[in-house]
């Protein structure tokens, strides 16, 4: 029995780390993107978001694994029927109750990997998230500039571009702005160098050395012409930024320690996605037959409409209970005794189906 346990384990392991490895790729590339978006517009700094993506790796993870490792059962013991290895294991007397006690081994295993991550290690990271998110909010247009692009810098209507940056970020190379003004009029202003200058009180001011300045309406003819060798802008500083961390970076022993509604949904939630790897491993046992004249992948369908059911009910039941709908004890272990019963049910659906047919004749 220990070697079965061995060869089922190895396969369905194997089988996850793939389809885990394909999902979390796909996951993580969307957002990856979006990330970049938002550097390229200069909210963010381009070495920030490769820490934000590792940070943000058990959050993509601990819903990933629960799936990955449904479709690594699907998808094992859907071609062991196809080849008759379970034909052949059912004939050597090993019956598909125990074939779902020995994949339960492997499913403890992923279950605690899930529950380290979204009890610990995923508030832990979006904790760190939003530390950095709140560190770059606080930096200045200045020190979000990059070389080679217009970006805005302090209001809304102001555009710049510089050629090159020093490696401090404190002097900038090639400098073009633009900014439009309230009564219709426009500025232009080309200089050579741009410094940045810290006062004491806190202010921070852009000089640009050696430049012209221009200045009309769009579409006139007259504009105004102005050499410089020192010209100063003042370089607005960002008001209103919330260091405070979301309810998702909250620890959990804190959530456990709160009254509220919402931090008891949170903490139902990340207990629930532990739990809903043992579930989905009694639906997955018999999801997973297969007719060999069915093809290996014709169970695949039902069983992704099942584990999104499942999992869109447990969305619906965390909201149900931060909103007040559903008191807080009952909390998701109805939803999750709900689809145990199913998985049950399913299990032992052949053998009552025999012994119906058996009655009749």
């Amino acid at each position: 029995m220990f070697i079965i346990f061995r060869y089922l384990g190895r396969q369905v392991l194997t089988t996850m780390t793939a389809v885990a490895l394909v999902l979390l790729l796909i996951f993580m590339s969307g957002r990856f993107l979006q990330y970049l978006a938002s550097a390229a517009e200069g909210e963010y700094a381009a070495n920030a978001i490769f820490i934000v993506m590792g940070y943000r790796l058990p959050e993509f993870l601990e819903l990933i694994l629960p799936l990955s490792f449904f479709l690594g059962i699907l998808l094992t013991y859907g071609r062991m029927y196809q080849e008759s290895e379970m034909t052949v294991l059912t004939a050597c007397g090993v019956s598909e109750r125990q074939v779902l006690f020995l994949t339960l081994g492997p499913g403890i295993l992923v279950a605690c990997l899930v529950g380290a991550m979204s009890l610990w290690l995923t508030p832990a990271g979006i904790q760190q998230v939003d530390r950095i998110f709140a560190e770059q909010a606080q930096r200045t247009g200045f020190e979000m500039l990059a070389p080679g692009r217009f970006q805005e810098m302090g209001s809304n209507d102001r555009v710049t571009y510089t050629r090159a940056m020093s490696d401090d970020k404190q002097t900038l190379e090639g400098v073009f702005m633009a900014e439009g003004g309230k009564d219709g009029r426009f500025t232009l202003m080309k200089a050579v160098e741009g410094t940045q200058i810290v006062e004491e009180e806190g202010e921070r001011f852009l000089v640009l050395h050696e430049g012209v300045r221009f200045e009309g309406r769009p579409g006139g003819a007259e504009f105004d012409a102005m050499t410089f060798e020192d010209y100063g802008l003042r370089i607005e500083s960002p008001t209103g930024v919330s260091s405070g961390g979301s309810r998702e970076s909250q620890p959990t022993l804190e959530l456990m320690a709160s009254e509220a509604r919402a931090d008891q949904a949170m903490v139902h939630w990340r207990l629930s996605l532990p739990l809903l790897v043992l579930v989905i491993t009694v639906l997955a046992i018999p999801l997973s037959r297969v007719n060999p004249r069915q093809g290996r992948f014709f169970h695949l369908l039902p069983g992704i409409l099942v584990f999104i059911s499942y999992l869109g009910v447990l969305i619906l039941g965390r909201d149900a209970i931060a909103s007040g709908q559903v008191p807080t004890q009952a909390g998701l272990w109805v939803v999750h005794g709900a689809y145990l019963v199913l998985g049950m049910a399913m299990l032992g659906w052949p053998a009552m189906r025999l012994r119906g047919g058996a009655s009749c004749v």
